[in-house]
């Protein structure tokens, strides 16, 4: 890594000491369909349905003698439930079906399964595995970008950018740090520039003074 990069990730870290998944979960699979569910919706959402659903059907057995209602009637309050409800009754039985009922631990495997891309496969290598990984979201594609750690124009640009100028050691750290960031300081809209810790190694924040 470069000083800046350092630099800038010693601060984040001294920012957020706490930085961790946000997503409640137990097992594997629990943080997997709690991450599908997580498009497009809030961590803080997400939990609020999970609670009750795991407590009910908390392992892959159990979540199998769902009907596709049923899902329906547990995750109805967030966005996109209908689409979200159909990749987790076909996700479910494709892990007991073709990984005998383990969640897969590789991004080309996990990436086969209903409703999961690159973000949540690294979501779930990173919190579940501990596999190196780096999940890029709005939050961190757009710290990423704003701070000059990356400059891609999409999240799979990104993604490779950070693995590039980031140790593999520090992934999923970062990858936590740059959430945090972008959820309580480097907002969409209104980014908290003077209060931030970066900022004077920001490279959007130094292009605009």
């Amino acid at each position: 890594m470069t000083e800046k990069t350092k630099k800038i990730l010693e601060l984040l870290e001294k920012e957020y000491p706490d930085a961790h998944c946000e997503l409640n979960f137990f097992t594997p699979l629990q943080l997997l369909t709690a991450t599908v569910l997580s498009a497009q919706t809030t961590d803080r959402q997400v939990n609020k349905v999970t609670e009750k659903m795991f407590k009910d059907h908390p392992d892959l057995d159990s979540m199998l003698g769902m009907s596709r209602e049923d899902i329906i009637g547990y995750i109805r309050s967030i966005g996109f439930f209908n689409s979200k409800a159909d990749h987790l009754y076909l996700m479910w039985r494709m892990i007991k079906e073709d990984f005998g009922g383990e969640v897969p631990r590789t991004m080309e495997e996990l990436t086969r399964l209903p409703g999961v891309g690159r973000k949540t496969a690294n979501v779930v290598m990173s919190n579940a595995f501990d596999i190196p990984a780096i999940a890029v979201d709005t939050h961190v594609f757009r710290v990423a970008n704003r701070l000059g750690l990356a400059k891609a124009k999409d999240v799979v640009e990104t993604e490779k950018q950070l693995m590039e100028n980031i140790d593999e050691a520090y992934w999923s750290r970062a990858h936590h740090l740059l959430i945090f960031h972008g959820r309580y300081c480097c907002n969409a809209r209104k980014p908290m520039c003077e209060a931030c810790p970066v900022k004077e190694l920001c490279q959007s924040y130094s292009g605009r003074e």
